[in-house]
């Protein structure tokens, strides 16, 4: 099926014949899926590196399965999601520079990305190498703050695969070339759950084979889409290094830690909520049931968070291209599509909690807590299918910077403190902690929709064209259309 073009106006300035509902409906789809299908599988394996290392170490004992939690979870959650976040700034550089087919600029976008992610990587290592007295302080019992403390040393090489990995596919998926990320996520997904078998299980090298077989199983994919890229995968946006990448570096800066600020503290929102629980009596059961249940909402979040990824996508491009009407329409599809998504997972929580509790370990008092949890944990899953959305129209603009301040507002000043009082003033344990910050989460959704429901357009088509202009070394293009469909804008990398 061949996609419909839409612009607003012709060329003349009369008003085109108005495209049926259904059939614009229809297109959009097409164009969100051929992101968030190829985004979708890779996320989750991605993902899924995690949730496997998880259902082995879960096996090997409680304390284990604490420890791996609290370092993945805590200590490279938080440099995850900062340096995920500082990524996104390439979502809504390269989208709108590829509407406004200013394709040279992409490859300077991803060198400048490199530059600054792998400065941060830096910066951050003390977590790494400072762990154990970091989770002390933060009120976690001796015994797994120091087996996560010598866990996380073995998590570095990680941090700098997420320097490579992250802007390469946030360049890529800005290019449609969404095939290709999940090819390459595949293999290292398939790489890693072969040596989960055969250094925890076989080799029994515990621990230490976890974090080795997440280590490879993140630096395949990265080094597999670096050698796509550098090796003629991109010939119109990828025309080598550049000394272009180190000017500008201010500015790009500013935006990437918008971004990190704006997507970490959503990230960080719901580890918090494990590393409390570790402050809880009977800790070790608390944060066990806690992380399954964390795993699983994480396992099914990414799905939204590739629909974030795709609205941010077709957000940024059709205003890149100048197509307001477009941009509009892109987010409403997503966020029907996502919210129909959230209710399916919803239902299937709700009625086969048991069994996808049982992946992750054979504990009866593991089991017991994390089926009192499982209400909260399909709630969560439905709000969160809504949210990331709202996020990847922020994103596709460039709102980054003011959508970070609500989430400061919503998540730190109202849902982890009413989480506490829940927690710890009225005894809810748990189950008071999670519910206080679905209430955050529930007030900054609430906030994103009405700012999105009063969004002007137009207004936001026209700063996205000015960016570009700004951010290029030549004019943009003089044959691009400021009303145009961005199909055209799509042919060249597609």
């Amino acid at each position: 099926m061949a996609e419909v073009s839409v612009p607003l106006l012709d060329g003349n300035g009369a008003q085109k014949e108005e495209v049926p509902l259904l059939q614009r409906t229809l297109v959009e789809s097409k164009k969100l899926w051929r992101i968030a299908g190829p985004a979708i599988f890779t996320r989750l394996a991605t993902y899924g590196m995690n949730v496997v290392t998880q259902a082995f170490v879960g096996h090997l004992g409680d304390l284990d399965l604490a420890a791996v939690s609290i370092a993945s979870t805590v200590i490279v959650g938080f440099n995850f999601g900062l340096l995920l976040g500082m990524a996104s700034a390439l979502e809504t550089l390269c989208g709108q520079a590829f509407g406004a087919r200013r394709y040279s600029m992409l490859g300077v976008y991803l060198q400048r990305s490199f530059i600054i992610m792998f400065i941060f990587a830096v910066i951050l290592l003390p977590m790494y190498i400072f762990a154990t007295p970091i989770l002390k302080f933060f009120g976690q019992t001796t015994a797994i703050a120091e087996l996560s403390g010598s866990l996380a040393i073995w998590f570095i090489p990680q941090q700098f695969a997420f320097v490579l990995l992250f802007p390469l596919q946030r360049f890529l998926q800005c290019q449609l070339k969404n095939i290709v990320i999940a090819c390459v996520t595949a293999i290292g997904f398939s790489v890693h759950c072969v040596l989960s078998w055969l250094l925890i299980d076989y080799l029994d090298l515990g621990l230490v084979g976890a974090a080795v077989s997440l280590n490879i199983g993140w630096w395949l994919p990265a080094l597999g889409l670096l050698l796509y890229v550098v090796c003629g995968g991109c010939p119109q946006t990828w025309t080598g290094f550049s000394r272009e990448a180190f000017a500008g570096l201010w500015e790009f800066l500013k935006l990437s830690i918008a971004s990190g600020v704006m997507i970490c503290l959503g990230n960080w929102y719901y580890r918090i909520l494990v590393l409390l629980a570790g402050t809880l009596k009977n800790a070790e059961i608390a944060v066990d049931a806690l992380s399954i249940c964390m795993n699983i909402n994480g396992w099914e979040y990414m799905i939204p968070i590739a629909f974030l990824a795709a609205t941010g996508v077709r957000v940024s491009v059709e205003l890149g291209a100048g197509n307001a009407k477009g941009a509009k329409f892109a987010t409403v599809v997503s966020a029907a599509t996502s919210t129909v998504v959230g209710i399916i997972f919803w239902i299937l929580i709700i009625v086969l909690h048991n069994e996808f509790f049982l992946v992750f370990t054979s504990s009866t008092e593991v089991l017991q807590a994390a089926s009192k949890l499982a209400i909260l944990l399909a709630f969560t899953i439905l709000l969160n299918s809504i949210q990331p959305v709202l996020s990847g129209v922020a994103v596709g603009s460039g709102w980054q910077a003011f959508v970070a301040y609500i989430n400061i507002g919503c998540y730190y000043l109202v849902g982890v403190p009413v989480g506490a009082v829940l927690c710890w003033v009225l005894d809810l344990s748990v189950l008071g902690l999670w519910s206080g910050m679905i209430g955050g989460t529930a007030v900054q959704t609430l906030i994103l929709g009405i700012i999105v429901i009063r969004c002007d357009w137009e207004k936001e088509a026209q700063k996205a064209r000015s960016r570009v202009s700004k951010w290029s070394t030549t004019p943009i293009a003089a044959e691009t259309p400021r009303n145009g469909s961005s199909d055209e804008t799509m042919t060249p990398n597609a």
